[in-house]
Parts: structure tokens; C-alpha cells; sequence
């Protein structure tokens, strides 16, 4: 065990059933496709686990220029405490043409499935 890890179930994945998106076991709805994943005996959802979002970034980007259009790739990367890449992944592509614009939006968001407080 790493230190600053407990053992456990924490970090375990699964696929959600509808979109195939790799997610967490803990998670009650999936963060790609919204759809409900947990439901308890008498009807009625999972209690969701405390979380909270970490980190939210958000930023347009504007094509101002006349006449060329702009190719954009939406790159995420993933690094350690060590800066050791754990994860690289094109998460989106797409064009932009004079005067239209796009807003991303990046959302880091952490559960307490165990009933840790943060």
C-alpha cells in the first residue's frame, strides 16, 4: 500500500451498462451520460456519496479572425503527485469558423463513498 492510500474498495472502476464510459464502482449515477445506475430494494435511487467538486475551470475560445478556419483538440493529462503521467486522452474535436465560439469546461469532482469527510 502507498502511503496516504487505504485499502478498500476507493478508486475501483466499472462500465456503465449505458454508455460504456469507464467510472467509478462508487459512483450512483455516471458522470458521462447522466443515467442512474443504483436503486434499493422498495423502489428509489442509491444514497448518493458525499463529494465535491475540487477544481472547476471554465474559458471560451473566440474565432476573431476572417477567412481561415481554426481545428481545436480538447486534450486531458492526468499526473501524479511525482508528475508521473497517469492519463492522456483526447477528450474532443472539432472546428471553429470565422466568428463562431466554443466554451469548455473542465470539472474535477471527488466523492466520499466511504463516509470520509474531506
Amino acid at each position: 500500500m502507498l502511503p496516504g492510500r487505504s485499502s478498500g474498495t476507493a478508486g475501483r472502476t466499472r462500465v456503465c451498462p449505458h454508455c460504456k464510459a469507464t467510472i467509478l464502482e462508487s459512483a450512483p449515477v455516471c458522470p458521462q451520460c447522466r443515467h442512474h445506475l443504483r436503486f434499493v430494494a422498495g423502489g428509489g435511487s442509491a444514497p448518493a456519496p458525499e463529494g465535491f467538486c475540487a477544481l472547476r475551470v471554465e474559458g471560451t475560445v473566440e474565432h476573431t479572425e476572417r477567412g481561415n478556419n481554426w481545428e481545436y483538440s480538447v486534450v486531458l493529462t492526468i499526473r501524479d503527485e511525482r508528475g508521473a503521467e497517469v492519463s492522456r486522452q483526447v477528450v474532443g474535436v472539432g472546428a471553429l469558423r470565422p466568428a463562431e465560439s466554443r466554451t469548455f469546461t473542465l470539472s474535477v469532482e471527488m466523492l466520499t463513498p466511504e463516509g470520509r469527510k474531506r
